[in-house]
């Protein structure tokens, strides 16, 4: 049975299945096509990001119409508040495959979102941030998140324990030093970033680890407090470009970088397909990433059981002939949830399993959304107790819907 609620503030009716617990919530924004909708409402959306926060208030931020956006919901979904502008004229935001904005919520309700935009038509980026200290009814005015001009792009956030902000991105500011001594500079660096006072300011950027990969979207965790984790495409020997994992000693000091898995994937140009991060309550790390390289191709997963320096043999992920592409991963207490989608040619259809022995063995995968246009990348955000997929669709609007035990 459906039923449809006008959310307020929204030009659009938002579905959800009646449900006997919020296990079973889903939520879609039906909307007409991408170029027919040219609003800021998150029906026009093309990239959505959720968090939950510590009170169980879902926030969302989105882009449309050039501008960035947030709206939260206190019933797993059910509705929305209307949406409040985090900026407040159009930008040329940032639409790469593998961009979108960033938000974390503290235990006091302060709302810290990054974003970035596009400088020129070389794709040249540029990290913006801002907080709200209200509840989402206003926000900071935006400032760039570094006073360095070069590039920088593919933001991420993440909270630590004590409400502190952690921010990595990837940045091109070493190549015009490496251009003025005559020396050839590929990728970007990983720069990070962290802010005490909730995401209102944030420390000198520093850098973390050179010659990455300059497209792809950074996994970001903590291992524990004051401990991140960035799992990112480095660029290693030969143009390599296989994914690496680093995990800081402190929120100042990264500690050594080591690779997750020897695909051997050489490319002279850029994946747009970054990887996905989790960590468990038990400190294991779970990974997830795409190779085309010549010992592997596709969707694959891995754990480290110490801290990232040994990674299991990775698992395949998907049907190789339906393009299983961008995977995500989240870890909980009750189990290990991974997404991708996988395409048939006429139908983009997300697929999940799970892992109730932190990734030792995984159920058999089953589809649980699917769409017959254009999508964004499904991500998974949890409540405490349920796993949500969150899903932008081009055809279908926006989907919001609990993921159950799979076993």
């Amino acid at each position: 049975m459906i039923r449809t609620i006008l959310a307020a503030g929204f030009a659009g009716a938002i579905t959800a299945a009646t449900w006997p617990s919020p296990a079973s919530a889903q939520m879609s924004h039906q909307h007409a096509s991408e170029a027919a909708c040219e609003g800021t409402e998150l029906r026009c959306a093309t990239k959505v990001t959720p968090f939950f926060a510590a009170d169980g208030t879902l926030w969302l931020t989105w882009m449309a119409g050039g501008l960035v956006s947030v709206a939260n919901s206190k019933d797993a979904g059910r509705t929305l508040s209307p949406p409040v502008p985090v900026t407040t004229q159009q930008l040329n935001l940032d639409w790469g495959p593998d961009a979108r904005p960033a938000l974390v919520v503290d235990r006091k309700g302060g709302i810290a979102v990054a974003f970035a935009t596009f400088r020129d038509q070389a794709f040249n980026g540029e990290v913006f941030y801002t907080r709200s200290d209200d509840g989402g009814k206003t926000f900071a005015p935006v400032k760039p998140i570094t006073s360095n001009q070069e590039s920088q792009r593919f933001e991420a956030l993440a909270l630590d324990q004590d409400g502190t902000v952690f921010a990595a991105w990837l940045d091109k500011r070493n190549r015009v030093p490496a251009k003025e001594a005559g020396k050839s500079y590929d990728g970007a660096g990983l720069f990070f970033a962290s802010s005490r006072d909730g995401g209102a300011s944030y420390s000198e950027a520093k850098l973390a680890q050179d010659n990455t990969c300059e497209c792809c979207r950074l996994g970001l965790a903590f291992a524990g407090p004051g401990r991140p984790v960035v799992v990112f495409r480095n660029i290693f020997d030969g143009g390599v470009r296989d994914h690496a994992i680093v995990t800081f000693n402190d929120l100042s000091t990264p500690g050594e970088v080591y690779r997750v898995s020897n695909d051997d994937w050489q490319i002279k140009a850029c994946p747009h397909h970054g990887p996905s991060l989790s960590v468990s309550p038990t400190g294991a790390y779970h990974v997830a990433w795409y190779t085309n390289g010549k010992a592997r191709k596709g969707l694959f997963y891995a754990h480290s059981r110490d801290g990232g320096r040994t990674f299991s043999d990775p698992m395949p992920v998907g049907q190789a002939d339906r393009s299983p592409t961008r995977p995500y991963v989240l870890a909980t207490r009750a189990a290990t949830t991974l997404v991708w989608k996988e395409f048939d040619g006429e139908t983009t259809t997300v697929m999940v399993m799970q892992s109730r022995d932190d990734g030792e063995t995984w159920s058999k995968p089953s589809a649980i959304a699917s769409t017959k246009d254009t999508s964004d990348h499904p991500l998974l955000v949890a409540d405490g107790e349920h796993v949500f997929l969150s899903w932008m669709t081009k055809a279908d609007g926006y989907r919001f819907q609990a993921i159950g035990d799979q076993s």
